[in-house]
């Protein structure tokens, strides 16, 4: 077996606000920068955290989704690929750059603040992309309409 595993699986939150570029051929180009805490305590006892921030790159559709509808401090699920890039800096000294493609997104939790908006529905579907295969909204089998008048929206999982 030639072949190797390249895969990074996140759960965190956005730093800051998707930055959105596009391509001279017009594909949409994001990146966002996403936090992970890792929490313990150490011998004495004492509550110890260390967090690590990652750079992650949307491509295509994806990238069009993620830039509309993240937002900074908003938790994310994501699913892609480590890519490290070699570049000349200022000062003539060889860098290295390493950041995570993605090639899935979903996002999790509420919004920030509480905040209810227009996008309120892609809140609780999420966005999702495998391979290609983008969609915004989970689909349905059922022909009977679910009635969800029950639970409250702050209690609904996804």
């Amino acid at each position: 077996m030639a072949r190797g595993i390249n895969k990074v699986i996140l759960v965190g939150n956005l730093g800051n606000d998707p930055d959105v570029k596009y391509s001279q051929g017009g594909a949409a180009i994001t990146t966002i920068s996403v936090a992970t805490t890792d929490a313990w305590k150490d011998k004495d006892g004492n509550k110890q955290e260390r967090t690590e921030w990652h750079r992650v790159k949307f491509f295509g559709r994806l990238a069009e989704i993620a830039g509309e509808y993240l937002k900074k401090g908003r938790q994310v699920y994501i699913e892609g690929s480590l890519r490290t890039d070699k570049y000349t800096g200022k000062d003539g000294v060889e860098r290295y750059s390493t950041d995570i493609i993605a090639n899935e997104m979903q996002m999790l939790g509420g919004m920030p603040g509480g905040e209810r908006g227009a996008d309120r529905g892609t809140e609780r579907s999420g966005a999702r992309s495998t391979g290609g295969n983008e969609r915004n909204a989970p689909s349905s089998s059922s022909s009977a309409p679910f009635d969800d008048s029950s639970f409250p929206e702050d209690d609904i999982p996804f």
